[in-house]
């Protein structure tokens, strides 16, 4: 079972897996999704998971030592990915094994490439696309509608894993297409 701590706040999140731990001042989002292996400490400052945001499997979200970690709405938090005391915007996809450092803020409708490392107080715009070891601005778009498309689709996995359903059904399928 999952281990929730005292001061840990739901809001009617869509699904929260048994083997995550949330411990410290954490508050997840209506409609938020936690997967496997997920674990959250905020000690001193407070982590905010947005409304329909996912948090996959194995990310490890902390505080920093000045900052909290906040993340927007309709975000995709993928795999194995690190936020330390950040600022996630809206809509934002941080890819597979990125991290994220303190202080660093990250706009609306962005991604992260995969293994990029935001260093310490790095802010990027919104509709940056960023990647590399130190991250950098590699382009500007709107990556809005498939950062949301994204979400939408593990909102919809969620609701059904709370349901003890781990495939999508031809329903679901339906309801994804534009």
């Amino acid at each position: 079972m999952a281990h929730i701590g005292p001061q840990v706040t739901l809001n009617d999140p869509a699904f929260v897996h048994d083997s995550a731990l949330l411990f410290g001042k954490v508050t997840l989002g209506p409609g938020s999704s936690v997967w496997p292996y997920v674990v959250t400490r905020a000690e001193m400052h407070e982590i905010i998971i947005g409304a329909r945001t996912n948090i996959q499997d194995h990310v490890m979200i902390h505080v920093g030592y000045t900052t909290p970690t906040i993340v927007g709405e309709d975000c995709s938090i993928t795999h194995r990915v690190v936020l330390h005391g950040c600022e996630i915007g809206d809509r934002v996809l941080i890819g597979i094994g990125a991290t994220i450092m303190d202080g660093a803020k990250i706009g609306s409708n962005s991604i992260v490439a995969g293994h990029s490392i935001v260093t310490e107080g790095s802010e990027f715009p919104e509709n940056s696309i960023i990647a590399g070891s130190p991250a950098r601005l590699v382009k500007t778009r709107d990556n809005g509608p498939a950062n949301l498309a994204n979400a939408r689709f593990y909102h919809m996995n969620a609701l059904n894993y709370a349901q003890g359903i781990d495939r999508l059904t031809e329903d679901n399928l339906r309801q994804l297409q534009p």
